[in-house]
């Protein structure tokens, strides 16, 4: 008599829907904790990374976002650290790849400081990678090698022009930093959209520790849109792109600017995603310490069953917003771990 085949579990294609009603599209996985550079404000700069035992291997990361997008996450995005300092990291971009050719995925995209662009940019787009996010503070060399702490900006540069050269739409990235950068965005603004490029700046978020209070690098987006309406014309768009960024339309420049706000508005409301970190720990919410470990149940059976099922625990777990603040009282971490571990 031959076995009956038994229908696989409906958990393994559950959407999920955290205890707010929002549905969770978008997942964000490191695939390393290592990074080639040192920003002041995301490392400290004797960073001890973890042994690289820990790690997901590369099959491993890519069954498990396979997990995610069979239930129904249709945008993934890999990070770090710098992913693309992860060996054979091409290998699961490529792999991936095939979520977009099947239509279960419709974009997968990477953020990166750009420093390895220039290797790997036609492969990207090989891949079927459209779009990327460059993260970049500073047009000035020397505060680019002060802010990274040994970076090389001509690299990175160097990358970029690689990446628009394959056809990728490019978007910088810009953390505004108290008199560091924040009298330079106006200029980064101007360059990024001549080239045409979007232009997204973010706040100081208080994760982990990095040798340095917070208060004194933090610059609140409210106070920087009102120099920049001195200066430029902008009007808001009601549009996203998934993530965490409300945008407006610079009229002397005809570019996209966002801005990303978790201290002075956060952006909790319309949360469609969560986060993977390269040993397989689950973030639900960036600015909480809640945690669920996927490594042991994704090791514990050839078959998704008790994964699946771990992380419709986890999103049922889902809180509300975070717990972001930064003021003289509260001059420490509000999450301990550093966003290169979370995935930036």
């Amino acid at each position: 008599m031959s076995a009956i085949s038994l229908p696989p579990s409906e958990s393994l294609f559950r959407p999920m829907t955290d205890p707010f009603g929002r549905t969770i599209r978008y997942l964000r996985v490191s695939v390393t904790d290592r990074c080639d550079l040192r920003c002041f404000y995301c490392m400290s700069e004797d960073m001890t990374f973890l042994p690289k035992a820990d790690l997901l291997t590369l099959e491993e990361l890519d069954r498990l976002c396979s997990a995610f997008i069979a239930k129904g996450v249709r945008k993934l995005r890999l990070t770090g650290g710098e992913p693309l300092v992860r060996r054979n990291v091409m290998s699961l971009m490529r792999s991936l790849s095939r979520h977009l050719a099947s239509g279960a995925l419709d974009e997968l995209t990477l953020t990166t400081n750009g420093s390895q662009l220039a290797r790997f940019a036609n492969e990207l787009a090989d891949c079927g990678v459209r779009r990327i996010n460059v993260s970049l503070d500073t047009l000035d060399a020397d505060k680019f090698r002060a802010i990274t702490r040994w970076g090389d900006i001509d690299k990175v540069l160097a990358g970029i022009e690689a990446a628009q050269a394959a056809g990728l739409a490019v978007k910088i990235n810009a953390v505004a930093l108290k008199n560091m950068n924040e009298d330079e965005i106006p200029s980064l603004m101007e360059w990024a959209h001549g080239k045409g490029m979007g232009l997204t700046v973010i706040e100081v978020m208080p994760m982990g520790d990095i040798g340095a209070g917070r208060i004194d690098q933090y610059v609140p987006l409210s106070l920087l849109r009102a120099r920049l309406e001195k200066q430029f014309t902008l009007t808001d768009l009601d549009e996203s792109t998934g993530g965490p960024a409300r945008y407006v339309r610079v009229s002397e420049t005809g570019g996209k600017l966002g801005f990303i706000t978790p201290m002075t508005h956060n952006f909790c409301e319309s949360c469609n995603r969560v986060r993977i970190t390269c040993t397989g720990t689950l973030h639900t919410c960036l600015g909480h310490e809640d945690a669920s470990d996927l490594r042991k149940p994704l090791r514990a059976s050839a078959d998704n069953e008790l994964l699946s099922a771990t992380i419709d625990r986890a999103i049922g777990l889902k809180p509300k917003g975070h717990d972001f603040i930064i003021d003289r009282r509260h001059n420490r971490p509000s999450v301990s771990r550093h966003m290169s571990v979370t995935g930036g």
